[in-house]
C-alpha cells in the first residue's frame, strides 16, 4: 500500500503471507488509528491513509497497541506498592525512565519510509 493503491484484504493476505484474521485485526487498528482508510463492498478495500515519512516506528507500535516498556512500572498509572509504603523515589525505577525515555526516542527517530526503503534514519 505504501504506492498509494488499493489493496483488498485477500490480496494482502496473499502477497504478505498472513492468515485472513490476522490480517482483518491489524487493519481494523490500523483504520482505528486513521493509518489506514477502509472501503466496503465490491469495489473496496484498504489504502494507506498517512504520508510514511512524517510516521514513525513508535506511532505504529502505539497504533497496534505494541508499545512495550521496559517495566510495568513506567506505564502511565502504575501503582507502585514500594512507593506508597516506603515512600521518596525509588532509583530503580529513574534509571529504567531513562532507558524507556532512550528507548521512545530510538523508536520516535525512524519514519516507516525508512524503514520500508531499508534506510534508518
Amino acid at each position: 500500500m505504501s504506492e498509494g493503491e488499493q489493496v483488498s484484504a485477500a490480496q494482502l493476505c496473499q502477497r504478505e503471507l498472513i492468515p485472513q484474521p490476522f490480517a482483518y485485526k491489524i487493519m481494523r487498528k490500523l483504520s482505528k488509528a486513521s493509518f489506514v482508510s477502509i472501503t466496503r463492498g465490491a469495489d473496496g478495500g484498504c489504502r494507506l491513509a498517512v504520508d510514511l515519512r512524517e510516521k514513525t516506528l513508535y506511532d505504529l507500535l502505539f497504533a497496534m497497541d505494541s508499545v512495550e516498556f521496559v517495566n510495568a512500572c513506567m506505564a502511565p498509572g502504575y501503582q507502585c506498592l514500594w512507593r506508597e509504603r516506603c515512600g521518596g523515589k525509588c532509583g530503580i525505577h529513574a534509571q529504567l525512565e531513562s532507558i524507556q525515555q532512550a528507548v521512545d526516542r530510538e523508536l520516535q527517530s525512524h519514519s516507516l519510509a525508512s524503514i520500508l526503503s531499508g534506510k534508518l534514519g
